[in-house]
């Protein structure tokens, strides 16, 4: 699997981007990581902004709430062989980490790490949710939200796809730069591997 990993939407490397997308362009855009907020028309303004950017790549995209799947994932797992591509949003990193455990998206997502023609893709919680732990993102993210039901309690556990955990949106011009700072701060005194990234910037591993 081929990741591209932005701090903030698409970033500065879009055209390197291009040269890494798989023969399958058909997209699925996961905006799980929203469920938690009640502005539904801004959400839809998100998500049509990153279904215009990803298209003008040459992206074939159609948005994949995982919701429709919790306690189906096998259904899922049929339906992830449509596509060649995933982009995840950001938004609340727990509330995406609880999505996608229901699920199942996390198992069926570590199964294809093997796989060449895939390309996982995001920005925010969709790059957070790869690392070993959330427990860094706390000042950032509410651990405590829980839109899909107060019974299930909060995953503490990234994916553990990278052993390192992202701090996005640093000394940017975003809303969040200072929380992220304090974050860092957090980080270096728990002794936690972290990569701080700025707006704009992005890691590509191939």
């Amino acid at each position: 699997m081929k990741f591209y990993l932005s701090s903030y939407k698409m970033g500065k490397k879009t055209r390197k981007l291009k040269t890494m997308l798989p023969k399958n362009k058909k997209t699925a855009l996961i905006s799980n990581s929203l469920d938690c907020y009640s502005d539904m028309k801004r959400r839809k303004k998100n998500e049509t902004e990153n279904i215009k950017d990803l298209k003008k790549i040459g992206l074939d995209v159609e948005i994949l709430d995982l919701r429709e799947y919790f306690g189906k994932k096998e259904m899922l797992r049929k339906k992830i062989k449509e596509f060649g591509v995933f982009w995840v949003m950001g938004g609340n990193t727990f509330v995406l980490r609880q999505a996608m455990k229901l699920s199942g998206f996390d198992v069926i997502l570590k199964s294809l790490l093997k796989r060449d023609d895939i390309l996982y893709g995001g920005y925010s919680a969709g790059i957070c949710i790869l690392g070993p732990t959330l427990k860094g993102l706390t000042i950032v993210d509410n651990p405590r939200l829980k839109p899909y039901g107060k019974k299930y309690k909060t995953v503490w556990d990234g994916l553990g796809i990278l052993n390192y955990t992202f701090a996005p949106h640093y000394k940017s011009d975003h809303p969040e730069s200072k929380l992220i700072s304090k974050e860092i701060e957090r980080m270096i005194e728990n002794k936690m591997l972290f990569k701080a990234l700025k707006d704009g910037e992005v890691i590509i591993i191939e």
